[in-house]
């Protein structure tokens, strides 16, 4: 049984935030607590990644609670400008998941996953046409991705939304001819290499759309299998 409810949370929160609560809760803005939320959900990433190799699901509770928490300052801070609370949001993320899930709360029929996701971005493209800050479909992709998943996210609105595809075998072109620049530049000039180094981790940004890969995983994945075998090599 647990010990807190969402209420008494809440309660903390306000308290943590009151005149006599702590200094540096108090001090806090939705800008200042912008680089929390970004580490935040960072940690919580690696937590998911610990529980998969451990099965321990400890750390992954602390990391669900800590983004849980900012959640909970910024509805508080909202609160105390009485913009809106933390029912606005549940209430909003509720009424998206309905809104997007006509097969399960609808008449929608579906085939299968891929059909959800088709409709799912048909039914959120919608959402942000009435939205005045997005300045077309491209810009809704946040900057603060990093850049390998912003890249498969605006490649493939590209292709959704304006229908520009991309083609493998002209990909690898692409890549051939990039490793050949970088190897001429890395000589003689360096001035764009830069620029040649942005080109081809774009187009192997491409690849994984493409072959429908992760490509921030992938690369994480083998950047731990590299850490791992240097740590076993140092031991010997």
């Amino acid at each position: 049984m647990a010990k807190y409810s969402f209420e008494e949370l809440r309660n903390i929160i306000k308290t943590l935030r009151s005149e006599n609560g702590c200094p540096w809760d108090k001090e806090q803005t939705h800008e200042s607590l912008r680089p929390c939320m970004i580490e935040e959900a960072a940690e919580l990433a690696a937590s998911i990644r610990i529980y998969r190799e451990t099965k321990d699901d400890t750390n992954l509770i602390e990391e669900l609670g800590d983004v849980l928490l900012q959640v909970m300052m910024h509805s508080q801070i909202a609160e105390e400008e009485e913009r809106f609370t933390v029912d606005n949001v549940i209430d909003e993320i509720s009424e998206k998941m309905i809104r997007r899930h006509p097969h399960v709360f609808g008449d929608i029929n579906v085939a299968d996953s891929e059909q959800v996701l088709r409709n799912w971005e048909e039914i959120k493209q919608k959402e942000k046409e009435t939205q005045a800050w997005i300045t077309s479909p491209l810009r809704e992709v946040p900057i603060e991705l990093p850049a390998l998943i912003r890249a498969q996210k605006v490649l493939k609105k590209m292709d959704s939304v304006y229908g520009i595809s991309q083609n493998l075998e002209e990909t690898i072109e692409n890549i051939k001819q990039n490793l050949n620049e970088i190897e001429v530049q890395s000589v003689q000039d360096n001035s764009k290499l830069d620029e040649t180094i942005g080109n081809l981790l774009l187009n192997c940004a491409t690849i994984a759309k493409l072959s429908k890969v992760h490509g921030e995983q992938a690369l994480t994945d083998r950047l731990d299998e590299l850490i791992l075998c240097i740590e076993e090599q140092k031991k010997v």
